[in-house]
């Protein structure tokens, strides 16, 4: 199949690309990557009137470091990432999390923000920015507003975007030197979308220890503050089996096999931000 009619916009600043969003007198969809987005296009599960192509606007692809975090803009490609063209600020994590996405051809053009908009449960940036504690860099008509990843989505491909607005940038706070970072998904083979997706880090300088349990039908499961699932275990991959499949079964993932594989990249990733 092929896309039903519609008008094409490539705006060349933001506030002209807001302005196409908001309209209320038509379906419209802003592309960046469009890698997730052709397919449903040409699918037609998508049928916008307009089409808003945004990969011109600079401001998108612009990095602005700050001490504390970096604010790495929404149009910026999972090989800008994986290339080392954008400072990683996280000892490593971002660098690996972007070359184990799909295939070098989807990297080359598939964007940051577009895979945290599209908001398959699936995808990796979701479930490891999650962990990092970034934040959607939001902008609307009327404000900027910064929502923590973890609330930005909100179910499976939906998110707290309302009519208008557009992601502008994603910031990720600045880990320390002596943080410790894990990331482990389970998929048949590689290239394909995670069946579970385990992350956990672990930034004593910071007081800070998250985990979460990615790929679970719906939003990532998070852990704020993991240091009751992990505990003292002696073990690199020890957790806490009983609270994490309480909070799996909470979510509703209550199939046992499929806890259970959630369970192993979990386990998994903790082990390797131990060192094993």
């Amino acid at each position: 199949m092929k896309p039903v009619r519609f008008d094409y916009a490539r705006p060349t600043d933001l506030a002209t690309a807001v302005a196409f969003g908001s309209r209320d007198d038509a379906v419209v969809k802003f592309l960046a990557g469009g890698q997730s987005l052709g397919p449903m296009l040409n699918l037609r599960l998508i049928q916008p009137d307009l089409l808003v192509d945004i990969t011109a606007i600079a401001e998108l692809k612009r990095v602005k470091e700050t001490a504390d975090s970096i604010i790495i803009g929404s149009c910026i490609t999972h090989a800008d990432i994986e290339d080392g063209r954008v400072p990683d600020v996280t000892c490593g994590a971002l660098r690996a999390v972007a070359a184990g996405i799909a295939y070098r051809a989807v990297r080359n053009r598939g964007t940051i923000g577009g895979s945290l908009v599209h908001a398959d449960p699936s995808a990796d940036w979701i479930s490891a920015l999650a962990a990092l504690g970034a934040s959607a860099v939001i902008r609307g008509a009327q404000q900027e507003r910064r929502v923590p990843i973890e609330r930005f989505m909100a179910g499976v491909f939906e998110t707290d975007l309302v009519g208008g607005e557009l992601v502008s940038g994603i910031q990720i706070p600045r880990l320390s030197s002596g943080a410790r970072w894990g990331y482990y998904k389970i998929c048949r083979k590689t290239g394909e979308f995670a069946h579970a997706i385990g992350v956990y880090l672990q930034d004593p300088a910071r007081s800070i220890c998250r985990a979460v349990i990615g790929a679970t039908g719906g939003k990532p499961i998070v852990f704020a503050d993991a240091n009751e699932l992990v505990g003292s275990g002696s073990s690199p991959g020890a957790f806490d089996v009983h609270l994490a499949r309480e909070a799996m079964t909470a979510h509703g993932l209550t199939d046992p096999i499929d806890q259970q594989i959630h369970l192993a990249a979990l386990r998994r990733a903790i082990a390797r931000a131990n060192g094993s």
